[in-house]
């Protein structure tokens, strides 16, 4: 008895070889390369985007101070961040909640941020002043600059540090570079 080869058309895949070890390889290497230069691209998108919702959520806050400076002038400006803020639902406005930014910014975290406010009063009666400040919660990986506004609503920005905290008062708000 003879053996007859099949024919060519039932042979699916004949003469074709699969990719060698080196070649998998070279294309695994290649994508490690690739990821490798995005990643840091990726990184710094992240920390621009934190920064820019930073400066934002601190001009919210300034802009809030404001308003509660002219709802209660008894009061002056806020003695702090959570009086700006309320529950999430149902928020009753009064001089200790009062419902001008929402229950995420009244926190004090926001986008990889910590945020303060307060109220100052150089009288000892009456909030005249006030600041409100973020810094970075990890710095190099969610920001690399803090930002702070004060009574007379510039913007000021600082590089930050490692473990840094947001201004604490005016004056070291002022000791900021206006952001241009």
């Amino acid at each position: 008895m003879r053996f007859k080869a099949p024919s060519r058309a039932l042979c699916v895949g004949t003469g074709t070889r699969g990719f060698s070890l080196i070649e998998l390889l070279i294309v695994v290497a290649i994508i490690l390369i690739l990821a490798a230069l995005a990643v840091p691209n990726l990184i710094r998108a992240r920390i621009a985007a934190d920064e820019s919702s930073a400066a934002s959520s601190v001009r919210r806050i300034a802009i809030a101070e404001i308003s509660y400076n002219a709802a209660y002038p008894t009061v002056g400006y806020a003695p702090d961040l959570a009086s700006l803020g309320g529950p999430a639902t149902g928020c009753a406005p009064s001089s200790t909640t009062a419902c001008m930014i929402d229950s995420v910014l009244a926190s004090g975290l926001k986008s990889g941020y910590q945020l303060t406010a307060v109220g100052f009063s150089s009288s000892g009666g009456v909030n005249d002043s006030f600041v409100a400040s973020s810094a970075p919660q990890q710095f190099d990986s969610t920001g690399v600059r803090d930002f702070c506004i004060v009574t007379d609503g510039v913007l000021r920005v600082q590089p930050g540090t490692a473990g840094g905290v947001p201004a604490p008062d005016v004056s070291t708000c002022m000791g900021y570079a206006s952001a241009q």
